[in-house]
């Protein structure tokens, strides 16, 4: 006979966007991730994967790069697109993922876009000269320049891309690489240090963004401090012994909800939080 799947523990979580209280419900994560190397080449064989979760199964799909091209067909100002053929097979996935009722996650990167930093250079990383602005933009290693996590041009940016997500029937958006670059290369001229403009912007992404049935979270390292409202801390590439001393080091009240690992493995031992894992390794 069938029975009801086990209840997963869940906690009250509040937001407040200034006006009126709104109180919504996050649950524990225990889903799958599509490889981005599989996602880009073999679209066939992720439906197929897909077609055999249960309703509900959390799934998280990248939907841009880090050249700052956008997976599927975008509305956002001054957006890149990526090749046609394969936003015409993204937007068709996107799509059927609708249709399926998965609890789905869009992830993408918080401040590597290449393309946009190059179209509005006044929202770049600048770089730095002799302790001055060096008048140019900063590049990784990657050859990717980086958007000032501090400028109002690059929170406006997220806030919309969050809000079309959000539309297209996404339950939550994740930004990854939430942090700046470790180098002393890059120009930083603020009366903050660095971990309180990422948490101020963060802050201000879940205000603007999150929503009592829409979830705002950031992929970073312990430390980071986690927004008021809707929102959870994702950790990747984290080793099995070491996620009992990473979710007491992030000092989340809830880690077993607010803080998901990513992880290639089976170990059980992350099965206490929240995890996502490939999509190749669902039964």
């Amino acid at each position: 006979l069938a029975v009801p799947p086990p209840s997963q523990p869940t906690v009250p979580i509040y937001f407040d966007d200034g006006s009126e209280d709104l109180a919504g419900e996050l649950t524990q994560l225990a889903g799958f991730y599509v490889e981005p190397e599989l996602l880009l080449s073999d679209m066939d064989t992720v439906k197929n994967q897909l077609d055999k979760l249960p309703m509900g199964t959390p799934v998280l799909i990248d939907v841009k790069n880090i050249r700052g091209g956008f997976f599927y067909t975008t509305g956002v100002e001054g957006a890149s697109q990526a090749d046609k053929p394969g936003v015409s097979a993204m937007d068709a996935l996107l799509e059927y993922l609708d249709s399926r009722n998965l609890y789905t996650i869009a992830r993408l990167p918080a401040f590597r876009d290449y393309a946009y930093s190059l179209a509005f250079p006044k929202y770049g990383l600048p770089a730095q000269k002799n302790g001055k602005n060096a008048g140019y933009l900063w590049m990784d290693d990657d050859r990717v320049y980086w958007l000032d996590p501090a400028d109002d041009g690059t929170l406006s940016y997220l806030i919309q891309i969050a809000g079309e997500l959000e539309n297209m029937g996404f339950d939550e958006v994740v930004f990854d690489g939430f942090t700046y670059p470790d180098t002393d290369a890059i120009y930083f001229n603020n009366a903050k240090t660095k971990e309180e403009v990422l948490a101020d912007t963060a802050q201000r992404l879940v205000t603007a963004c999150a929503k009592e049935h829409f979830c705002v979270s950031f992929v970073a390292n312990a430390s980071f401090k986690l927004p008021i409202g809707r929102s959870r801390l994702y950790l990747d590439g984290a080793a099995a012994a070491d996620a009992a001393g990473l979710a007491e080091q992030t000092g989340l009240e809830n880690p077993q909800i607010s803080l998901v690992f990513l992880t290639t493995v089976n170990d059980t031992r992350f099965d206490a939080y929240s995890v996502l894992r490939p999509l190749s390794m669902a039964h």
